[in-house]
C-alpha cells in the first residue's frame, strides 16, 4: 500500500493510536502522520503510507482549519475539558462581546505554548513536566491566525468558532486568552479539524470504513496519490530512458524547460521530484524503487 489515506479521527483516540491501528489494516509498518490531534479532538489526520511517507514534511501548506467549541465560565489545567477545574465563573458572555474581542487575534500573533504539549524544554516534553506539577517558563511563538469567526451559538456561554491558522497554533491557548480577553474563564469544549493543508473532511474516511474496505478488498481505491502533495508544480514528463537514468541517479540533458523544481512523470507514472538547472535535470526525491 503506497499514497495517503485521510483519516477522520475519532474522539478518545490518540494520532499514534490511528497509526497502531492502521499497520495492521494497511500491513505496513512504514507509516507517518502529518499534524497531530489530541486525543479529545477529532477530524482530518493525513497518513502517509509506504513510498509516500516520504512526503510527510513535504507539503507545502501546513494551515490548518478548525471548528471549536468554546466554553465560557470554566478554566482547567489542561486548556480543555478533560483536564481538572481550577476556576469557574457565572459571569455572562455575549455573541456580541465575543465578536468584539475577536479581530485581536486575528493575523500575526504571539502565542505562548500550554504546559500540555509536546514542546520541549531542556529535552522533556512539557506535559511529562505538567504531570508532575512542575511549570516552567515558556516563550512566545509567532503564529498566525488567518480566520477567526463565530459560526453559532449552541448554548448559553458555549460559542462554536471557525479557525483558520498556520502550523503550530494552539487552539487551547487561544480559547483561553479570548477568556482572559474578556475578563472570564474559558475551555475547549470540543475540536473538529475540518481542513489540514490541501486535505479536508472531504477526503476523509471514518475508522470503521476503512476496515470495511479492507473487508471488501478496496483498500487501495481509499488512498490518494502521493503526487497529490505535489500538485501545484508544474508537470515534466521523461522518455523511459531517462527515467532510468533518474531512478540509477544519473543526471539527464538538454531539457529547454525553464530552471526550477518539477513533478516528474514517467511512461509508469509519477516518479518524483527534479529539478532543472542550466537544461540539466537531476532527481530530487524520487518515490520509486531506483533500479
Amino acid at each position: 500500500m503506497n499514497g495517503i489515506l485521510i483519516v477522520d479521527k475519532p474522539s478518545g483516540w490518540t494520532s499514534f493510536d490511528v497509526i497502531a491501528k492502521l499497520r495492521g489494516v494497511l500491513g505496513t509498518r512504514k507509516l507517518g502522520h502529518s499534524g497531530t490531534l489530541d486525543p479529545m479532538a477529532t477530524g482530518v489526520l493525513p497518513v502517509f503510507a509506504g513510498a509516500a511517507s516520504k512526503a510527510v514534511d513535504m507539503q507545502p501548506d501546513h494551515n490548518k482549519t478548525y471548528r471549536a467549541l468554546v466554553r465560557f465560565g470554566l478554566a482547567t489545567d489542561t486548556g480543555d475539558i478533560t483536564g481538572q477545574v481550577l476556576r469557574q465563573s457565572d459571569a455572562p458572555v455575549s455573541a456580541e462581546q465575543l465578536a468584539e474581542v475577536l479581530p485581536r487575534f486575528t493575523g500575526d500573533i504571539l502565542q505562548t505554548p500550554p504546559m500540555y504539549s509536546a514542546v520541549k524544554v531542556n529535552g522533556s516534553p512539557l506535559y511529562k513536566l505538567a504531570r508532575q506539577g512542575v511549570t516552567v517558563e515558556r516563550k512566545a511563538r509567532p503564529v498566525t491566525i488567518h480566520r477567526l469567526a463565530l459560526l453559532e451559538t449552541p448554548a448559553d456561554r458555549d460559542f462554536v468558532l471557525e479557525v483558520a491558522c498556520s502550523k503550530g497554533t494552539y487552539v487551547r491557548t487561544l480559547v483561553e486568552d479570548l477568556g482572559e480577553a474578556l475578563g472570564v474563564p474559558a475551555t475547549l469544549a470540543g475540536l473538529r479539524r475540518t481542513q489540514a493543508g490541501i486535505f479536508g473532511l472531504e477526503h476523509s474516511h471514518t475508522l470503521e470504513a476503512i476496515q470495511a474496505a479492507k473487508d471488501a478488498g478496496t483498500l487501495e481505491a481509499l488512498l490518494l496519490p502521493v503526487e497529490t502533495v505535489f500538485a501545484h508544480l508544474p508537470a515534466l514528463t521523461v522518455t523511459a530512458g531517462n527515467a532510468a537514468r533518474l531512478r540509477n541517479g544519473a543526471p539527464c540533458y538538454r531539457f529547454q524547460q525553464p530552471d526550477g523544481e518539477y513533478r516528474l512523470l514517467g511512461p509508469e507514472g509519477f516518479l518524483g521530484l527534479g529539478r532543472v538547472s542550466d537544461t540539466v535535470l537531476k532527481a530530487e526525491k524520487l518515490f520509486v524503487e531506483r533500479t
